[in-house]
């Protein structure tokens, strides 16, 4: 029995046994899969590295297209601001953002006595003239800019009808010129409510004005103060009519002089002070108690407030 056994043992061992063949077959398949999948790795690691190095690529044109953008140059004619740093001899080298730093002939920071008017670190507006690409070198101008900057303010108390200040300075055919950041016109009828018969007083005075019209093109530009101050009087005017009643004494300034009296005005308002009404006394001109500019008191007998109609003593 035990030698049945032992032959049936043996016998199940050979029949699990794979042939030297099949062996050899399946040894080579095992291979073959792990080689295949050797490849299958080794290309997604290719594909991998080439997509990051694609990726890594564009990145880097990216980030140099950002570069270089970022120090494009304005354009010509363009205003922008811009720091001062560096002074030498000749120009004033000016920060604008731009990989190069630009410059300004020092003459434009020169006052009239030849003293310079910036310092490093100032921010100032400026216009870019003329860029030389080949070797960096760009050529900017602060007075231009300025000139803009003064158009456009021009341009803009026009249009909202507002005022401007001026300093006149110098006396010139038919009126005044006026400095308000360009040379402007103010004719010698626009100077005041009265003519004034020398207009030379004036020169080196600063008043508001109103701009009449301008030509940005011929750089032309009229001005009125009388405007302005017809429309001071005619403010003041309606507050003295609300104020004034018949019997009140109200203060006023002799304006002018005649042979028959004494124009006073009460605030906006003009009225006739009488040669009989100036003094107790004969008096054979009004200049003997009177002088222009003076103040004095007068008292209102009657007032017409729709004629504006004053008479007083």
């Amino acid at each position: 029995m035990d030698k049945t056994v032992t032959n049936q043992e043996e016998q199940n061992q050979k029949n699990n046994q794979p042939a030297d063949g099949q062996e050899t077959d399946q040894v080579q398949m095992v291979e073959a899969e792990a080689a295949d999948s050797a490849d299958v790795e080794e290309l997604k690691t290719d594909e991998f590295r080439g997509a990051a190095d694609e990726q890594e690529g564009e990145e880097a044109l990216s980030f140099g297209e950002l570069y270089e953008s970022s120090f494009k140059p304005p354009k010509e004619g363009e205003l922008i601001s811009g720091v001062v740093v560096q002074i030498n001899k000749e120009n004033v080298m000016v920060d604008i953002g731009y990989k190069a730093d630009g410059r300004i002939p020092i003459e434009e920071f020169l006052d009239r006595s030849g003293n310079l008017t910036v310092d490093i670190g100032d921010e100032i507006e400026v216009i870019l003239e003329r860029h030389d690409g080949e070797v960096d070198d760009i050529l900017l101008s602060k007075e231009k800019a300025a000139r803009i900057k003064v158009w456009e303010v021009i341009s803009r108390t026009y249009n909202e009808d507002g005022v401007i200040e001026g300093k006149i300075v110098s006396r010139v055919k038919g009126g005044l010129a006026v400095d308000i950041g360009v040379t402007a016109f103010l004719p010698g009828s626009q100077v005041d409510l009265r003519p004034i018969k020398d207009l030379q007083v004036l020169v080196g005075q600063t008043f508001p004005f109103k701009i009449l019209k301008y030509n940005k093109r011929r750089e032309n530009v009229v001005l009125s103060r009388r405007a302005l101050m017809e429309e001071e009087r005619q403010e003041l005017k309606t507050e003295t009519i609300a104020q004034i009643q018949e019997g009140k004494v109200v203060e006023g300034v002799i304006k002018n002089i005649t042979d028959y009296g004494a124009f006073v005005d009460l605030g906006g308002i003009d009225g006739l002070l009488h040669i009989t009404d100036l003094s107790w006394g004969r008096i054979t001109h009004p200049s003997e108690v009177l002088k222009v500019g003076e103040k004095i008191k007068v008292l209102i007998l009657s007032f017409d407030k729709t004629m504006s109609g004053f008479h007083w003593g």
